[in-house]
């Protein structure tokens, strides 16, 4: 594993030779628009492994993505490699539809100690609630970013992150989801803990998560990307753009429903990612990322 191979799969042309949260934030930002959140693996027959050096050769040789336990567990090799302190932390992530957070740990994320601050670095969440900078570990704060406004809050120990959601114009409405986003003004994320995790902690929920019939990573194909003013995603055929804050506070969505014929090309051209195996599409969850 070599850290300028990394550099070069994530286009990084910056300096590496402070641990600064500049250099945190740039090597970030650079990640999330070049690697994808993904489960395709589990959609062409491949299984997801929790092992550093298969991640490496996934996501960096075959310039694929991947989900939490993949992302972040690169990133955490990254930074430690540039010098920067980082500790694992479990998470459990909240699901609208049941109005409620998950009963275990379901996703793996970063804690960096910088000149006497805390952040969190999560490049492995996806959609319109990835962040695009480092948070700092305070409560109650609203910290604004281009996807939205973050904030953490910190109840007897757990932290909950949440985002403040603008408006979507919604230029196709006919293929939009019947969910009403317009009357949802703030979306919970995850709950986490300060406690530090072990690798070896995420290996159950990473089985789990790729084999369990009920789980949202089985019942639905997702391939999303940040991009330079937006995110897109492939979820099942359809394909959603957003550009943020389009205008007045209020984000462009364009949706459109591909045809199996188009999927392949719409995974090369708009997330850079080529399959080596058959990838069939799945969307059978009623649960909406946007």
């Amino acid at each position: 594993m070599d850290i300028k191979e990394y550099f070069d799969r994530i286009s990084y042309r910056g300096s590496y030779n402070k641990a600064d949260l500049a250099t945190l934030s740039d090597v970030f930002q650079h990640h999330i628009r070049a690697v994808p959140f993904e489960n395709l693996s589990i959609h062409c027959g491949e299984r997801i492994e929790l092992d550093l050096e298969a991640t490496y050769n996934k996501i960096v040789r075959k310039n694929r993505g991947g989900w939490c336990m993949e992302n972040n567990y690169l990133l955490s090799w990254v930074l430690k490699t540039l010098g920067y302190d980082v500790t694992l932390l479990g998470g459990r992530v909240f699901f609208p539809e049941h109005d409620a957070y998950a009963e275990e740990i379901d996703h793996l994320l970063l804690l960096v100690k910088l000149d006497g601050k805390s952040y969190i670095v999560d490049g492995g969440f996806g959609m319109p609630y990835q962040l695009w900078q480092p948070m700092e570990l305070i409560s109650g704060t609203d910290q604004p970013q281009t996807p939205g406004v973050f904030r953490f809050l910190e109840e007897s120990g757990t932290w909950y992150l949440e985002k403040m959601k603008r408006k979507q114009w919604v230029v196709n409405q006919s293929t939009s989801t019947t969910q009403n986003v317009e009357n949802e003004v703030c979306r919970r994320i995850y709950l986490f803990t300060l406690q530090p995790r072990d690798i070896e902690e995420f290996r159950g929920c990473n089985a789990e998560l790729q084999t369990d019939p009920d789980s949202l990573f089985v019942t639905k194909s997702v391939c999303s990307l940040q991009t330079t003013d937006g995110v897109r995603a492939l979820v099942g055929w359809k394909l959603t753009e957003m550009k943020y804050n389009y205008r007045d506070n209020m984000d462009l969505v364009e949706i459109r429903i591909l045809a199996d014929e188009e999927i392949e090309k719409t995974l090369k051209e708009k997330f850079n990612v080529t399959l080596d195996k058959k990838f069939v599409p799945v969307n059978t969850s009623k649960m909406s990322f946007f």
